[in-house]
């Protein structure tokens, strides 16, 4: 039986991978998960009650698009969290967590040829790991783009070769950057928006850890683009419930963007969408409608930082993150690093090459591990004492 070639030389996904490397050895002590970026903070306890009161809508199939609530809740969070009017009927569409929109909406957007030639699609290196899989399967070329400590942790898509920029279709960033936490500038978005007018290819702006930040809100890519005048279709962001509300398996999030591109991303949803059941669109409309939760959320990863600052300010090269929920530690070895960790200690960690893609001869993340602070302060706080003392000492 023949199967599709383009995706048999896929590299294992990152966890199975961490899995082949670590659970042949037995852990060194108490085990402290500190690998997925799983919130595990409490989410808003009325989120329940909404759901029972709405569980009659089981009983029916969920509209494909997201109900006229959701995405009027959507369209207002947009309008107070960015300063930009949307419309909810033709500028958003609610997704089932945002990984199916960042891979659907290259499914549905990019075009065969860009000037005659096969389509680039931008990704930094590293990144979320979705962005090659789209290239992949709309047969465009994947290209990575270094985002390291000389770039600000963002890549410079504005370096790349002209060539380059004529076939490029769709360009991925992600800010706050998982995994670094780097956050890209009013000035960084403008100049990808104009280089993106200028070569015409899209950005999807991937902001799904917006919300999870120390003090200033990060600048979003839609407000920037609306500011500038620029093309309604040039930019469209994707965000979620998942980090923001501590609900990754409610699977809600939303793409925003112009009414054509929407109009086109709902055409493919039609056919190939796996709308969110209504009773959870119910309550997810409540969700977005309400900051409470979400500022006690960023209270409570504002002592994270303290703590990971606290334990690890002395660490050559540590570098405290401006948002997001990770630690992008520099290490010799990354694998080396991760093993020593699990069977001298039981702590439990992701090399950061698997998180990115040799170009140029070399892997970004080769010398890095991705540290994930969702455990419970004190559990985190000693897992990252006892990782400093292994790996630092």
């Amino acid at each position: 039986m023949d199967f599709p070639e383009r995706f048999s030389n896929l590299p294992a996904y990152a966890f199975p991978r961490l899995r082949a490397l670590l659970d042949v050895h037995a852990p060194g002590g108490d085990v402290v998960h500190m690998t997925i970026g799983e919130p595990k903070h409490a989410f808003p306890a009325w989120i329940t009650d909404e759901i029972v009161a709405n569980a009659a809508g089981f009983n029916s199939y969920p509209p494909n698009e997201g109900s006229p609530e959701l995405r009027g809740a959507i369209a207002d969070w947009v309008r107070r969290r960015y300063g930009v009017a949307v419309d909810a009927d033709s500028q958003v569409m609610a997704l089932n967590g945002t990984r199916e929109g960042l891979y659907n909406a290259a499914m549905a957007l990019c075009p065969e040829l860009k000037n005659g030639k096969q389509p680039i699609i931008l990704s930094p290196n590293p990144f979320y790991q979705v962005y090659m899989i789209a290239a992949i399967s709309v047969g465009a070329e994947a290209r990575f783009v270094p985002a390291t400590g000389q770039s600000g942790h963002l890549p410079d898509y504005g370096s790349l070769p002209t060539d380059v920029l004529n076939r490029t279709a769709i360009a991925y960033i992600c800010s706050p950057a998982n995994p670094q936490g780097a956050v890209a500038s009013k000035t960084y978005w403008q100049d990808l928006i104009a280089l993106a007018e200028k070569y015409d290819f899209k950005i999807f702006a991937d902001e799904c850890y917006s919300e999870i930040y120390r003090d200033t809100p990060p600048t979003g890519a839609l407000e920037v683009a609306t500011q500038m005048g620029a093309d309604p279709d040039r930019v469209l962001i994707f965000h979620s419930l998942s980090k923001r509300s501590n609900l990754p398996g409610l699977r809600s999030g939303f793409i925003a963007g112009g009414e054509e591109t929407i109009k086109r991303t709902k055409m493919l949803r039609a056919y190939a969408g796996a709308p969110l059941p209504t009773p959870l669109q119910a309550a997810a409309a409540k969700v977005w409608a309400d900051e409470d939760h979400v500022t006690e959320n960023r209270r409570l990863y504002a002592e994270k930082y303290a703590i990971a600052d606290d334990i690890l300010g002395n660490v050559p090269g540590y570098m405290s993150p401006e948002a997001g929920f990770f630690l992008w530690l520099p290490v010799e070895d990354g694998e080396a690093a991760a093993l020593k960790l699990w069977t001298e200690t039981g702590v439990r960690v992701l090399p950061g090459a698997y998180l990115a893609q040799d170009a140029g001869g070399e892997n970004p993340g080769k010398g890095y591990i991705r540290v994930a602070m969702v455990a419970p302060k004190d559990e985190m706080a000693r897992g990252l004492t006892t990782l400093r003392d292994c790996l630092f000492a």
